[in-house]
């Protein structure tokens, strides 16, 4: 008998991490967690992208700047290190409930899925009105999800038995 636990590590010695696949309905039902979220990983991310280039330039002349604009540079460094706050924690948000940002611009995200026995994801981006569309794991293209699927078809496919086969 081993001394050593037995516990379900990789080769770094790291917990495996289980992989999420979420039904069509389940993605739906989290919306709304979601559409707040990116909402916020968005504003974030124009909060830095607005006020990077004014720090920069106080930046570069911090050794002319009178009180007034030393002052606002202290103020823009603040700022942009709570959006950057902000938006470490809104990520790590999603990353808790399985959903990955694959655009934090555009605000779009993927829920993990498996459609046809493959790695799959339904794909959502801020401004629009629900969970529409999906792709395979590694392709760019987002693909409308067919109505069929809201009336609860399986998306894995089922076992086939032949005459003969128990």
């Amino acid at each position: 008998m081993s001394s050593t636990p037995n516990r379900a590590t990789n080769p770094a010695g790291k917990p495996r991490k289980k992989e999420i696949a979420l039904d069509l309905p389940t993605a739906r039902q989290m919306l709304p967690l979601v559409q707040s979220i990116v909402s916020d990983i968005v504003t974030s991310r124009q909060a830095i992208e607005r006020l990077a280039p004014e720090q920069a330039r106080l930046d570069r002349h911090r050794r002319d700047l009178v009180w007034l604009e030393r002052q606002r540079r202290y103020q823009v460094n603040d700022e942009i290190a709570a959006a950057e706050k902000a938006l470490t924690n809104a990520v790590g948000e999603l990353a808790e409930l399985g959903v990955s940002l694959v655009d934090d611009e555009a605000g779009e995200v993927d829920f993990p899925a498996r459609i046809n026995g493959r790695p799959a994801a339904f794909s959502w981006r801020l401004g629009e009105d629900g969970v529409r569309h999906w792709h395979y794991q590694g392709e760019e293209q987002r693909r409308p999800i067919p109505g069929d699927w809201d009336q609860g078809i399986p998306l894995t496919p089922t076992p086939v038995r032949f005459r003969g086969q128990p």
